[in-house]
C-alpha cells in the first residue's frame, strides 16, 4: 500500500545492487543493461530488497523502485500515459482497480495466479496479503473501541491518513461504512475530527510520530506496523478497535501488482511479476517483511508469520466489493470531506 508517502520524487530508490537512474532507464533488451522499474506503495521494501537481488542474480535484470502513496502511484501513471516510465505497478485497492478502469494496465495472467483468492483480475493480481489496523503509543495503553477514540484525552493526539489519497485511510472510511452505514460513518468521523490533528497523505509517516509520542493513536496496516516495531524498534502496539457490539472487524488490504500499459520493459516486468508470485518468493514475504503470502498454497512457519497470526487473533477480516467501492469512491470522498469540514 502499504499508503503512504506522496513525495515520490524524493523517494526514487534503486533496490537492486548496482541499480540507478530513473524510470526512463528501463530497456527491454539489446546489449545494454536491463532494468525493470516498479512504481509501488511503500511498505514492502525489506521484502523487495531480498527478492529483487535474487531476481537480478537469476535473470541479470536489475530492478529499481519509485515509492509513493497508493493513490499517487496511479496518478503518476496517468500523468505519464503519453510517455510511460513504469513497468510494474504495486498499489492497494481500490487504486489498482482505478488503474485498470483507466486503461493504465495491460492484460497479463501471471503464472500462479490461480492460487490467489484475495484480489485479482485480467490485468492485476495480489502479491501479498495485509490488513488495516491501528497503532497506539505505550502512553495510550490499548484503546478498546471506536467510541473510546472520541474521548477528549486524544484531542490533538490522533491522526489518520486521508481517505481518497492513502489506501489505509480509504480503508478506515470503508470499514466504518461497513460497521455503521455510510451516514453513520460520516457522523462518527465528524465527531472524531475534534481529536484529529488534520489531513495526512501518508500513513507511513504517522508511525514515527506515534512512536515518539507526538501522536497517541494513528491508523496503519499490520504488515507495515509489525515490520516497523521489529526493524525500527518503534514504541507502539497494533490494535483493532471494537464496534459497539464488542466485535473486532478489519478490512483486507492486499498489495496488488499489475503490468503497466506501454511498459518500456514489458518482458522484464512479466518476468518479475511471475517471480514474485512463485512459491519460493511467496514463502519469504512474512520472514522478510511480515506480509502474508497471496498464494493460498504457501504456508509459512516462520516466527514473523506467527506474530501476524497472533495480532489477528479474534479479528474478523472483511473484503469489500472493490468494483462497487471504486464506483462510489469520488462521491464518498466528497461526502467525507464535507463531513469533516462542517
Amino acid at each position: 500500500m502499504k499508503l503512504k508517502t506522496l513525495l515520490v520524487s524524493a523517494l526514487l530508490t534503486a533496490v537492486a545492487a548496482g541499480c540507478g537512474g530513473t524510470g526512463a532507464a528501463s530497456t527491454g533488451g539489446g546489449g545494454g543493461a536491463k532494468t525493470v522499474t516498479v512504481y509501488t506503495a511503500d511498505g514492502l521494501a525489506d521484502w523487495y530488497k531480498t527478492r529483487f537481488d535474487a531476481f537480478t542474480a537469476k535473470t541479470g535484470i536489475k530492478v529499481q523502485t519509485v515509492e509513493a502513496g497508493s493513490g499517487e502511484v496511479v496518478s503518476r501513471l496517468q500523468k505519464e500515459k503519453s510517455n510511460p516510465q513504469a513497468d510494474v505497478v504495486v498499489t492497494l485497492p481500490p487504486f489498482i482497480q482505478k488503474a485498470s478502469k483507466d486503461g493504465l494496465l495491460q492484460k497479463n495472467v501471471v503464472p500462479g495466479s490461480e492460487h490467489v483468492t484475495s484480489v485479482k483480475g485480467d490485468d492485476y493480481v495480489a502479491v501479498a496479503n495485509n490488513y488495516l489496523c491501528f497503532i497506539a503509543n505505550q502512553q495510550a495503553g490499548t484503546p478498546k473501541s471506536f467510541d473510546e477514540l472520541l474521548d477528549a484525552k486524544f484531542k490533538g493526539k490522533l491522526q489518520y491518513s486521508t481517505p481518497g489519497q492513502a489506501g489505509d485511510g480509504t480503508a478506515v472510511l470503508l470499514l466504518l461504512q461497513h460497521l455503521l452505514g455510510k451516514q453513520g460513518a460520516l457522523d462518527y468521523l465528524h465527531k472524531l475530527e475534534a481529536n484529529n490533528v488534520g489531513p495526512s497523505a501518508s500513513t507511513g509517516k504517522l508511525q514515527p510520530k506515534v512512536s515518539k509520542g507526538e501522536l497517541l493513536v494513528a491508523n496503519g496496516d499490520v504488515q507495515m506496523n509489525l515490520s516497523s516495531i521489529s526493524v525500527d524498534k518503534s514504541a507502539f502496539s497494533v490494535f483493532f478497535p471494537a464496534a459497539a457490539d464488542g466485535k473486532k472487524t478489519t478490512i483486507a488490504l492486499p498489495y496488488v501488482m499489475g503490468l503497466a500499459t506501454g511498459a518500456p520493459n514489458g518482458d522484464g516486468g512479466k518476468q518479475l511479476m511471475e517471480y514474485l508470485l512463485t512459491p519460493e518468493a511467496q514463502q519469504t514475504v512474512s520472514s522478510d517483511a511480515y506480509g502474508i503470502p497471496a498464494r493460498d498454497d504457501v504456508k509459512p512457519t516462520d516466527a514473523n508469520f506467527a506474530k501476524v497470526q497472533e495480532a489477528m487473533n479474534g479479528v474478523t477480516p472483511w473484503t469489500p466489493d472493490w468494483t462497487a467501492v471504486l464506483a462510489d469512491l469520488d462521491a464518498d470522498v466528497a461526502a467525507y470531506t464535507k463531513a469533516v469540514q462542517g
